[in-house]
């Protein structure tokens, strides 16, 4: 195996998971992006991996390599040449960088042969296991979770006093700046609702969205019958981690099981769209296609640095990624990696725009 993005939270787990099972993974490359150098050299030191660098051109590199399987788990639109160099080669993508997907749409898709991309996102694996169940044409919709974040409850004005210490400060799970703020305003299940699309080959209208606070239950589908499988384990990435690593078989004892002797109370509740609107931004750049989902994710990721430097609002993320979005030119259904690269480049350009104008009038 190769594991991208090494030092990150995906990526120290899959490593964890091969200690556990070293008769079952060899890993023979390692990359990085740099920011955490002494814990990369430690990993080098220790797994004695083939191949091992710092950087994008480092990973591009180590996806191309012989190997069963690569784990992309990489944060951001940097990790889109990765993901094609690891179709190109042949080799199985364990998918944690939905960003790849998304902002590449046909692209990445047009590269990879059936079963090649594998999702390592909690929500995608559960999908993917609960439609073991049946077949393409016995689904009606997908159901895909999420936990609300951290301001679940609070209404748009309350959220505009929100700090980014709070923002990082994430119900259930531990992750980087970018996601977890991204799960904060929930542009991160926005993501997942346009990726759960590109995985499946489910239309938008047959993809919801229902917050549940608990994070049991990591997403569901509905079939024809009425029928709805939902895939349960603790909120962690442990399980869907060994199984991107060892599809279509199950790692055992990956992660503890739920404890059914001890009482629990799981709720669901309907999205406030209202309070948080990325997720029909998100649908609305996902209909449009083409380059609209990068430019989507880049002024995304444009704010969340803004936000964490003191220069936007919480609000105004999806506010300033809402106008940037509804000023992009669609031009092509299929677009190239020059095409993406550029509508990246141009939304990262008028997003820190807005950004500076909404800093100076403050």
């Amino acid at each position: 195996m190769v594991v991208l993005g090494s030092t990150g939270s995906i990526g120290t787990q899959a490593l964890d998971l091969v200690r556990a099972n070293p008769d079952r993974f060899r890993v023979v490359g390692l990359t990085a992006g740099g920011s955490h150098p002494d814990l990369f050299a430690a990993q080098v030191e220790e797994f004695a991996p083939a191949f091992s660098g710092l950087g994008e051109s480092a990973s591009v590199e180590a996806a191309a390599q012989e190997c069963d399987v690569v784990l992309n788990g990489i944060t951001g639109a940097v990790g889109l040449r990765p993901t094609l160099a690891a179709l190109d080669a042949g080799n199985t993508l364990a998918l944690a960088n939905k960003e790849s997907l998304i902002i590449g749409g046909p692209l990445v898709k047009e590269r990879a042969r059936p079963g090649q991309i594998v999702p390592v996102d909690s929500e995608h694996s559960a999908i993917a296991q609960s439609l073991r169940a049946g077949s393409a044409a016995e689904v009606r919709r997908l159901v895909v979770t999420a936990s609300g974040g951290p301001f679940r409850g609070r209404t748009r004005e309350q959220l505009a006093e929100v700090t980014p210490a709070q923002a990082l400060a994430h119900p259930n799970f531990a992750m980087g700046t970018v996601i977890t703020t991204n799960s904060a305003t929930l542009v991160n299940k926005g993501l997942e609702v346009i990726e759960a699309h590109l995985l499946f080959d489910v239309p938008f209208e047959a993809i919801d969205v229902v917050v549940h606070p608990q994070q049991y239950i990591h997403s569901m589908v509905e079939f024809t019958d009425g029928a709805v499988v939902a895939q349960i384990g603790l909120p962690t990435m442990l399980v869907p981690i060994a199984l991107g690593l060892g599809w279509p078989d199950r790692v055992p004892d990956a992660e503890t099981p739920v404890d059914w002797t001890k009482a629990a109370d799981w709720r669901f509740e309907p999205l406030d769209e209202e309070a948080f609107p990325a997720v029909r931004l998100a649908r609305e750049a996902g209909v449009a296609g083409g380059t609209a989902p990068a430019v989507y994710n880049a002024a995304n990721e444009e704010c969340v640095a803004a936000f964490h430097g003191g220069r936007l609002s919480f609000p105004q993320i999806v506010d300033v990624v809402a106008d940037v979005l509804a000023t992009h030119d669609v031009r092509s259904n299929r677009p190239s990696l020059d095409d993406v690269l550029a509508a990246d480049a141009w939304a990262r350009g008028e997003a820190r725009t807005r950004i500076e104008k909404n800093h100076g009038a403050a």
